[in-house]
């Protein structure tokens, strides 16, 4: 592993669903370097989101990488950290980022013991897993980081390379973090699909595009609602 000049990093991505592959892209048109993607379920589409990335397994992506970016399901983060560390993959020095809403940096802890530097950044989108929409959508967000206070600032650097504005979350309160977060995205899903289900009974023959406009301006005017009263919108920080 050779240090990047001016900053840049080479960049490996473990987990090629939704997430993954655009964060590598985001990180790529920031100027890092990318080494290596594990494989996933729809080479093909990563393929078109990154081609000619080589396909490598995890302890490989690891070994050739400053940054290690783990975008896998909740359920398998810690197994996978640790796992890695039991192999001895993990590098002094080396960045490892998490992008799980419920986790701060502490499911880093095994790589940590080993010299690596452990951060979590979740960007507040939902992925759809098409790169266009991901990073436009990136550069319009927020990201949630937690990191230990003194990379505390590598941490933020990468959010806004990612396209995000940052916004500390303490470790502690990850948990309560990710509940606002499934909070948001399950209900405004139930809802728009309850809607629709309803318009089409009464002959809407496009009720999620009749419903896009109302759903916007409702979803602006609560969160200006919410910022009123001390929301996340515009705040600096949601760290007690």
């Amino acid at each position: 592993m050779s240090g990047g000049r001016d900053g840049r990093l080479g960049v490996g991505v473990i987990g090629a669903g939704r997430v993954g592959p655009v964060i590598a892209a985001a990180l790529a048109g920031a100027g890092h370097a990318l080494t290596g993607i594990t494989s996933g379920s729809d080479d093909d589409r990563v393929e078109a989101i990154l081609p000619g990335l080589p396909v490598l397994a995890a302890d490989e992506v690891v070994r050739r990488s400053e940054l290690v970016v783990i975008a896998v399901p909740h359920d398998e983060l810690a197994g996978l950290v640790a796992g890695l560390a039991e192999m001895g993959a993990w590098q002094p020095g080396q960045l490892v980022l998490h992008t799980d809403p419920a986790y701060g940096s502490r499911v880093l802890d095994p790589a940590a013991r080993l010299g690596a530097i452990p951060l979590a950044i979740h960007p507040a989108i939902v992925f759809t897993g098409v790169s266009s929409v991901d990073l436009r959508q990136l550069a319009q967000s927020y990201a949630a980081v937690t990191a230990p206070a003194p990379v505390l600032p590598i941490a933020q650097a990468l959010a806004v390379e990612l396209g995000c504005e940052p916004v500390v979350v303490a470790e502690d309160d990850r948990a309560t973090y990710a509940e606002a977060i499934a909070t948001a995205t399950e209900f405004s899903r139930s809802i728009v699909r309850q809607s629709s289900e309803l318009l089409g009974r009464v002959g809407v023959e496009n009720p999620g595009g009749y419903l896009s406009a109302l759903v916007r301006s409702s979803v602006d005017q609560a969160l200006v609602e919410g910022a009123g009263r001390g929301g996340l919108v515009g705040d600096a920080t949601i760290d007690e």
